[in-house]
């Protein structure tokens, strides 16, 4: 017996039984009408994140692609699965947003800081180059007393940053922002903590999501 299989069947028949009758109405809303999710969230792959749950979002609210490190080649380069759901998304969702978020303790951010963990990963090595620049920037601004955490921290928001202006590459979404009917933002979520921090507005800094009563 398959035990992962039986394990991820026995997920369903829970939603089938406990999660689906709960929301039916909804469910059955979002199969009988087009989608128009409100925002695109480019985020890692990593089995850690889950953005409709960080979001808090209902089914048909967001569009969400992922892959190895949240990354979005400048167009041209890597024209493939990111590249069409980018397209998509903008041109023919006519979503209002877009969001890549990275996140803490990324494995891809790991590896570019440690580059002979990715010799028998040769394909993730090659996609890996769409966030080299990041490092680059990372390790030009880092101090010489920064220890592993600040540097991974440090490296993680530098690609989300980086990740946007290659977003802004992609002639739907460019078109878009020039006509002003679309938004970008970076997000780096703290897995442990339960933080969001976002970077808006073309900025560097990235400030956490505050809850009602509550600091930063």
């Amino acid at each position: 017996m398959d035990a992962v299989l039986e394990e991820l069947k026995a997920g369903v028949r829970r939603f089938r039984s406990e999660v689906y009758p709960e929301h039916e109405q909804a469910y059955v809303k979002a199969a009988s009408v087009p989608q128009t999710p409100h925002a695109l969230i480019v985020t890692c792959a990593d089995s850690r994140i889950d953005p409709e749950l960080i979001t808090q979002s209902r089914p048909g609210d967001v569009f969400v692609t992922r892959n190895v490190g949240n990354l979005v080649p400048a167009y041209g380069e890597m024209l493939g699965g990111v590249s069409a759901v980018i397209e998509y998304a903008v041109s023919a969702l006519k979503v209002q947003h877009v969001v890549i978020c990275g996140h803490s303790d990324c494995g891809a951010m790991k590896g570019l800081l440690n580059p002979e963990s990715l010799e028998k990963l040769p394909t993730v090595k090659s996609w890996l180059t769409n966030a080299h620049a990041a490092l680059s920037v990372a390790s030009s601004l880092s101090e010489t007393d920064e220890n592993k955490e600040e540097r991974l921290r440090r490296l993680t928001e530098e690609n989300v940053l980086l990740q946007m202006q290659h977003l802004r590459t992609h002639p739907s979404v460019a078109g878009a922002m020039a006509r002003e009917e679309l938004t970008i933002s970076g997000w780096v979520y703290d897995i442990g903590k339960g933080e969001v921090r976002i970077s808006e507005d073309g900025g560097r800094v990235f400030v956490p999501v505050t809850v009602e009563g509550k600091g930063a």
